[in-house]
């Protein structure tokens, strides 16, 4: 499994019109190390700020690669390794993808992912290497303490969730079927 979350800074290139930018690219992203095919494509709408999604994946075989942008709005983008045996089991890392810095995040199989929204009216879209599939789908409590996030709520407000995001257990109930390569989670940026 790889170990490898990538934070993805593609240029822009602006004149009086706006700006264009090349968000995604097979070869050049190979060259990054994702490698993955991309099979479907996911685009979501949070009307409240403070909306948190997660903490999701998919288990073996449908395991997701996913490639996370978000195109109107902010969101805190959380990436957990859930693979066992990992050095860096049930720790997480973190970063704020905009609109405005058009900033994506890679995630691979084996790290559950979950965003906050930073404002109303936030989209995200994100690209998946594997179809979705219900018996697989399945998730992680959002506030587990042995995970710890620190997502960037005001003091004292809880997140605004979905019924099923508020029931995930955690982690300590959580029998992980992903491998690790031994390999310790790393966020680079390219």
């Amino acid at each position: 499994m790889n170990s490898t979350i990538v934070l993805v800074k593609p240029k822009r290139f602006g004149d009086d019109r706006g700006w264009f930018s090349e968000v995604y690219n097979e070869k050049k992203f190979g060259s990054f190390g994702i490698n993955c095919r991309f099979v479907q494509d996911n685009h979501s709408l949070s009307v409240r700020g403070g909306t948190l999604r997660g903490l999701h994946f998919q288990t073996p075989p449908f395991a997701q690669d996913k490639l996370i942008r978000c195109v109107r709005g902010r969101i805190f983008d959380v990436a957990v390794d859930i693979r066992k045996d990992s050095p860096t089991f049930g720790r997480w890392t973190g970063v704020e993808i905009s609109a405005e810095n058009g900033h994506q995040l890679f995630i691979p199989a084996g790290f559950a992912h979950g965003f906050l929204t930073l404002e109303p009216d936030t989209e995200v879209t994100y690209k998946v290497s594997n179809f979705y599939a219900p018996e697989s789908d399945a998730g992680l409590a959002w506030n587990d303490p042995k995970i710890g996030v620190a997502w960037p709520l005001p003091v004292g407000e809880a997140p605004f969730l979905s019924d099923k995001d508020g029931r995930h257990p955690g982690l300590a109930e959580f029998d992980s079927p992903f491998a690790s390569d031994g390999q310790p989670m790393q966020l680079i940026e390219v």
